[in-house]
């Protein structure tokens, strides 16, 4: 045990328990990101926003104390079969080298995305750390952030009407409804209307 002082009272602390509030003073934030320009959006918000706040990891410095990012990216599940656009009616199959190519594509489109989330992560000195999924991207970002205890999940908002959203469905909305954490969504910024002079 060990003793640690507190507003003029000793108390005694367990090294377990000082292991416990070390990790609760680390926020593990999780940012999901695709393609899209209010996913990025809502990533510079939460550096901003929140590691402004709780304390970035500053040049010099050491990181105990800070909080870490992780940025998930989903990718669709591949369809193995393609419908034709022509006449015929039949759908036929992706053969292997065409499936390959799609993956590959798929793999660098998500390196890319992530390799430009991590030096934004980066400009701003936040510890970050990546996540490539494969799935239905509501549902495995809920898992996601469920399994990886995260304190927070930061989302970006399309600004979908709701038409729109109950149609096409949404990230956020799904996931405001079903992830264990707590959640921000970052709504876009308001577009800037331009007249002509």
């Amino acid at each position: 045990m060990e003793a640690v002082e507190g507003a003029g009272l000793a108390m005694q602390r367990t090294k377990e328990e000082g292991e416990e509030m070390k990790g609760k003073n680390e926020m593990k934030v999780m940012v999901a990101l695709d393609e899209s320009g209010e996913s990025f959006y809502a990533l510079k918000w939460a550096l901003d926003n929140l590691f402004g706040i709780t304390g970035a990891v500053t040049p010099g410095t050491s990181d105990r104390g800070a909080g870490t990012v992780t940025l998930v990216h989903v990718q669709q599940p591949f369809q193995h079969f393609v419908f034709p656009a022509g006449p015929g009616g039949a759908a036929f199959y992706a053969t292997s080298s065409v499936e390959q190519s799609i993956r590959k594509a798929q793999e660098e489109n998500s390196a890319a995305l992530l390799s430009r989330a991590l030096q934004i992560c980066k400009d701003k000195n936040v510890k970050a750390e990546t996540l490539v999924l494969t799935g239905d991207p509501k549902d495995m970002i809920c898992q996601a952030a469920e399994q990886m205890h995260m304190d927070l999940l930061v989302v970006g908002s399309r600004g979908l009407g709701k038409i729109k959203r109950a149609l096409l469905g949404s990230v956020s909305d799904y996931c405001a409804h079903h992830v264990q954490c707590p959640i921000i969504i970052v709504k876009p910024p308001p577009k800037q209307h331009h007249t002509k002079q």
